[in-house]
């Protein structure tokens, strides 16, 4: 509900050699430049006097077949900068636009050509060069092919590829709840690749029904594993390019009881995986041989709630895996009941905490394997905050905080390859953002410059609440413009409150309602957020997963018992309370709205999981264990069990095209709210996602009917 496969590269940053993923930085092998896109051109910027240097001029991208140009929303650079890979004319696979066509420019002959001609139009999927330059592989209509890039003969790695047959890329609530997309690695001497295979014929369709794409209407069926469902089978394999003979890896346990979620090269005969049981309570890490498929156990841990993955502190990333010393490797636990770095042999023998100390570690940043470094992100004072630490990879002495101690806020940064450069931004809740790049060995500025100018405009508070069952809550508000404490105002809490995500954070823009129409504090609104426990602020494990088998309980309770507390604020207008939230926290709204409507009067739930029954069994599975052992969790968790205790005013808004939470969600709700007779409003976009953003007009709309209801039914201005 929510969000570097070149093996054995030591140092590991956020770098991809496939063209999928956008945002992160693309930096050289030796991390002092960096390469991007300028006017239709590919571009490097060398550090540190960021000397511009075209490499791929805009004439030299037109397409042989069509004659046009075409536009680059990703491409890869080899390491000598003469083959360049170009993602293009993409489109969406659920959420991302990860399937499109790929071409190769080899600057030495100038010369274009498609990857996978033939094939369907828009379909190649992870396109990656080989390590030795001589090939590149990709997905196809779930099959993975290779293709050489002297002759480009196109070679089919798997012919078993079906729409429940998935090899080399993975099936909706993979990509939702791990961040696995791209499935298939090169080896290190570029003669195997290794895949992923998903089996999930067993996994029944969710049909989604299109009343307007046409006069008869149609189910548009989703691969959806809900909450209790076995999970599809998930099985590695490596297929030789010579032979194309594929060989199974031979993974403990049962495929349907179990998760994959990162799987790399650890050399050129083995893979190093980590796998997940059902409940995700059990993490093994094993080492394979990619020749008979053998597997050994070298590490493994357990939790009583669950175990987090990689891409919950990577930006939705789980690719690359943290390698040092060639044979060791870095990872990350809450076995402490702290988030830390821990360095761990390649037999998992040993292991060495480095960030030692009562604080979570909230971003990896990278390692400076040379100068003996690791770099994090964390904030052991303020838990809204971020700053950028390093520590010693032998495990030697305490963190050492790099940002600047005067900078109070949240610090982003992109590092380098060997720790020589970085990217940096900062904002607060009430700085703007602004960018510098850093000689990271000397953290230095080399351009740029971070403001601390605080915008006059933005009144955003942060504050504390003590509830009475004795939890201390993080929270902000912003109040009205031409406040006046005499006066009583109206209160509009926006909510979320479940693992997935935190609202209270100093950072710019983070406080707001961002879906009302005008300025809500000129038209006299307290505007306020908190994060009670189960949210992922760095605060502890036990913080975190105190919420465990009790979302949709005591998430909601929490929020409740800060309002009430708020609510004795001599400013707080008591009969002018409202909440809106989407998706978990629309879910959050719900339960607030049935549960204590003597508190809230007023909520917009937007795509809300009315039952947590009909969400996927990943995510609630890691949450909430399963069905079949505390069915009574769920029960009480639900808001469709309490939606007899609705007073006040409710507007559910929802996609019928949701395929994340689906609409089934709001008809469950509308069935018991007519059940018991309450009153309510409705608001169906059809054939929207999750997102409610397609569509000429929908944004527009759904902002309008927002902020209608909203002043229709809790007016603002002081009293």
């Amino acid at each position: 509900m929510k969000k570097i496969l070149l093996a054995l590269i030591v140092i590991v940053y956020s770098v991809s050699i496939n063209a999928q993923r956008g945002g992160a930085l693309k930096w050289n092998e030796a991390g002092n430049a960096y390469y991007t896109t300028e006017k239709g051109e590919i571009v490097k910027y060398n550090l540190p006097d960021f000397n511009k240097v075209v490499l791929v001029e805009k004439s030299a991208l037109i397409s042989n077949d069509k004659k046009t140009e075409f536009t680059i929303k990703n491409f890869f650079v080899s390491n000598n900068e003469q083959v360049f890979l170009i993602f293009t004319n993409t489109k969406k696979v659920w959420r991302y636009e990860s399937r499109g066509d790929y071409f190769i420019y080899n600057k030495s002959t100038n010369s274009l050509q498609q990857l996978g001609k033939g094939l369907p139009e828009s379909s190649l999927m992870f396109a990656k060069i080989s390590p030795d330059g001589k090939k590149a592989a990709y997905v196809s209509k779930h099959n993975v092919y290779v293709e050489d890039l002297t002759t480009h003969k196109i070679t089919q790695l798997t012919k078993d590829g079906t729409d429940r047959i998935i090899n080399g890329t993975f099936d909706w609530v993979y990509e939702e709840e791990f961040g696995c997309r791209d499935g298939f690695r090169w080896s290190p001497d570029s003669k195997n690749i290794a895949y992923w295979q998903i089996d999930a014929r067993n996994i029944r369709n969710f049909l989604m029904i299109n009343n307007t794409d046409s006069i008869y209407s149609f189910t548009v069926p989703v691969e959806y594993p809900k909450v209790g469902e076995d999970p599809s089978s998930c099985k590695i394999a490596v297929v030789n390019i010579d032979t194309k003979k594929s060989t199974w890896m031979n993974v403990p346990g049962s495929a349907i009881q179990h998760y994959i979620p990162r799987m790399e090269w650890a050399n050129n005969q083995q893979l190093i995986i980590q796998q997940l049981n059902r409940k995700q309570q059990e993490s093994k890490i094993m080492l394979l041989n990619s020749s008979t498929g053998a597997a050994s156990t070298i590490y493994e841990e357990k939790d009583a709630a669950w175990i987090d993955i990689k891409s919950r502190w990577n930006n939705d990333n789980p690719v690359g895996w943290e390698w040092v010393n060639k044979n060791d490797f870095l990872w990350i636990s809450e076995k402490d009941g702290w988030r830390h770095i821990y360095l761990i042999s390649q037999n998992g023998k040993k292991e060495t905490l480095l960030t030692k100390g009562n604080y979570d570690m909230i971003d990896f940043g990278g390692v400076d394997e040379k100068n003996g470094y690791v770099y994090f992100t964390a904030s052991p004072n303020n838990a809204l905050q971020k700053y950028l630490y390093r520590v010693n990879l032998n495990g030697g002495g305490n963190a050492t905080l790099l940002s600047p101690e005067n900078q109070k806020g949240t610090h982003s940064y992109q590092i380098s390859p060997n720790g020589l450069y970085a990217s940096h931004s900062f904002s607060s809740a009430t700085i703007p953002p602004s960018n510098e790049w850093l000689n990271l060995q000397t953290n230095t500025t080399i351009k740029g410059e971070i403001k601390t100018t605080p915008n006059s405009k933005t009144n955003t508070e942060f504050f504390t609440v003590t509830t009475e069952d004795g939890v201390t809550m993080d929270g902000w508000k912003v109040l009205p413009k031409n406040f006046d404490s005499t006066k009583k105002y109206p209160v509009v809490f926006y909510v979320y409150t479940e693992p997935g995500s935190a609202t209270v954070k100093d950072t710019y823009g983070s406080a707001s309602t961002f879906l009302y129409q005008g300025d809500i504090a000129a038209d006299g609104y307290i505007q306020i957020s908190l994060d009670g426990r189960g949210t992922p602020a760095p605060k502890g494990a036990a913080w975190r997963k105190s919420i465990y088998r009790k979302v949709g309980v005591l998430n909601v309770r929490d929020q409740a018992m800060a309002a009430k507390e708020i609510l004795k604020w001599s400013y707080v207008d008591k009969d002018r309370i409202a909440v809106w939230g989407w998706s978990g926290g629309g879910s959050t709204t719900l339960n607030l709205m049935f549960q204590y409507g003597d508190i809230y009067t007023t909520g917009i739930a937007i795509a809300p999981v009315a039952n947590r029954l009909t969400y996927d069994n990943i995510y609630e599975e890691r949450y909430m264990g399963l069905p079949q052992e505390n069915m009574d969790d769920y029960v009480v968790a639900s808001a469709t069990t309490h939606a007899k205790g609705l007073k006040g005013n409710l507007l559910v808004i929802h996609g019928t095209g949701d395929d994340n939470v689906h609409y089934q969600n709001t008809e469950l709700l509308i069935n018991e709210l007519v059940k018991y007779n309450k009153q309510f409003s409705l608001m169906s976009y059809p054939n929207r996602t999750h997102s409610i953003s397609e569509g000429k007009g929908t944004f527009t709309h759904l902002s309008t009917l927002f902020t209608n209801y909203l002043k229709q039914h809790c007016p603002g201005g002081g009293k």
